[in-house]
């Protein structure tokens, strides 16, 4: 079934309401993706790879025309120490945020959310001179 036949056979908001039990072949990484394991009934994203589909401009609504591969760029904690992954679109740089499922790669999981301090927005080299900057300031004052 293409994207257009499915997009016209949901009502909207029908997947919002209803769990997802379509197995999924992933656009990133190419692994075939099952529902089962996920700890949730809306599987979004690939364990694997964490990579996602740009389908909803609301969560479950499937309005989304581009159908860009959703990348994983960063994690944030919710309230309640819930992890949640932000894709941005590689087609259109649309973000979301997705709860992170039982069944994702730890690995991956933390990498992503090791990159910022992987590769900092500053050399490196510069950590000491801003700490020794920041620590004089609060002696002086």
């Amino acid at each position: 079934m293409n994207r257009e036949n499915k997009k016209k056979s949901f009502e909207k908001g029908y997947c919002k309401t209803h769990p997802c039990e379509a197995s999924f072949v992933c656009k990133a990484c190419g692994r075939t993706v099952f529902p089962e394991g996920a700890g949730t009934r809306h599987r979004n994203h690939c364990p694997y790879c964490l990579s996602s589909k740009h389908l909803d401009v609301e969560p479950g609504d499937r309005a989304a025309d581009c159908g860009g591969t959703m990348e994983p760029i960063a994690v944030w904690v919710r309230n309640g120490g819930e992890w949640a992954i932000i894709h941005r679109c590689k087609i259109c740089g649309a973000l979301s945020s997705n709860r992170i499922a039982a069944d994702d790669n730890p690995l991956k999981l933390m990498s992503v959310a090791m990159k910022p301090v992987a590769f900092p927005p500053f050399p490196p080299e510069r950590i000491k001179e801003i700490t020794e900057r920041l620590f004089d300031g609060e002696d002086k004052q």
